[in-house]
């Protein structure tokens, strides 16, 4: 995941010195709050004399095409605009370059995404907008959830309340970019606080349930499913498992590619001759609901083969939903 600065959170030092500090740290990304302020496109001029690092520029403003002029004669990587102000048509035109972003607040539904599908990426603002230091409303990892699923080939952004525990939890969902500006400038350093936002090891805010795939979005058989709808379900699921539950939502197994590769070897290709039962691991390793982002870290580190996922249970052994780490390893190679 990048971490794009938001530059103007530093209030203690200049620009100049800002932008040094964050080239010395080889920040991924800048970002730039326009606030209907037409005159921070002469930061980003004064900014590309001093570095190369890719401009993330957020524009709040009614009237979206008084910019599109500054955007050709100063182009910037990634250009976000916020719905909620808009006023007029957001029609950006197709000379403009750079990456194309619609932001939106916790409340606005993510198919606001539906009118502006030639855009590359949706910035989720998981704090109010323009509040610097706020904390990260929960109901986004959801959001984060339904936009991945509507929109898979789009990449999301976050703007708001990443700390190093929330920067964990959204590196896990995939997430592309998050925006740093308070909690990285009020830390002891850059470096400290670039540090925080990508190491394993976190103070908890968030229990799993905040952020896990609820049972109603995970693969689900029951005890007498079918071998075809086994399949069917690992397919469809496209995680590569899918959770075994009775009719009263108790967690009895797990069956992954890796059970049904073992199974078609002991049946020699004939599935049909084992139950689910028999497939399936009846004792995966699972993590409980309530489990904090440290209790988690804690748990994977006891073992000495990789966890690829793990099913989430209450106290009475019910499932409540799945954690799954692929796009968090794919994202630390």
């Amino acid at each position: 995941m990048r971490i794009s600065a938001s530059i103007y959170s530093d209030k203690k030092r200049d620009l100049s010195e800002t932008i040094q500090d964050l080239a010395a740290h080889h920040v991924d990304l800048l970002h730039v709050d326009c606030n209907d302020n037409p005159s921070v496109f002469d930061d980003i001029r004064q900014i590309r004399s001093w570095c190369n690092i890719p401009i993330d520029l957020h524009i709040i403003t009614k009237n979206p095409s008084k910019y599109y002029d500054l955007l050709r004669e100063v182009p910037v990587e990634y250009v976000t605009f916020q719905l909620e102000d808009l006023e007029e048509e957001l029609v950006i035109p197709s000379d403009i370059t750079g990456k194309k972003g619609l932001g939106i607040i916790t409340p606005t539904s993510v198919e606001s995404f539906d009118k502006y599908g030639n855009f590359d990426f949706i910035l989720m603002m998981a704090t109010v907008p323009g509040q610097s230091g706020g904390v990260f409303d929960a109901v986004n990892f959801k959001k984060i959830r339904d936009f991945q699923h509507k929109y898979p080939s789009k990449s999301v952004h976050v703007d708001g309340g990443v700390n190093g525990e929330v920067s964990f939890i959204l590196r896990n969902m995939g997430v592309h970019t998050s925006v740093s500006g308070s909690y990285l400038f009020n830390a002891p350093s850059v470096g400290h606080a670039l540090m925080d936002l990508t190491k394993r090891n976190v103070d908890s805010q968030f229990v799993v349930k905040d952020f896990m795939i609820p049972l109603s979005e995970s693969p689900v058989i029951d005890e007498n499913s079918s071998v075809l709808e086994v399949l069917n379900a690992v397919e469809d699921g496209k995680l590569g498992f899918a959770l075994v539950i009775n009719k009263s939502a108790d967690l009895k197994g797990l069956i992954s590619n890796a059970d049904i590769r073992k199974s078609l070897i002991r049946t020699k290709g004939n599935l049909n001759q084992e139950s689910i039962s028999e497939i399936m691991n009846g004792k995966p390793l699972v993590i409980q609901e309530t489990a904090t982002v440290n209790d988690l870290l804690q748990q994977i580190k006891k073992y000495s083969f990789p966890i690829l996922y793990l099913p989430v249970v209450d106290s009475g052994n019910k499932a409540k939903g799945i954690l799954t780490f692929v796009n968090l390893i794919k994202g630390e190679i």
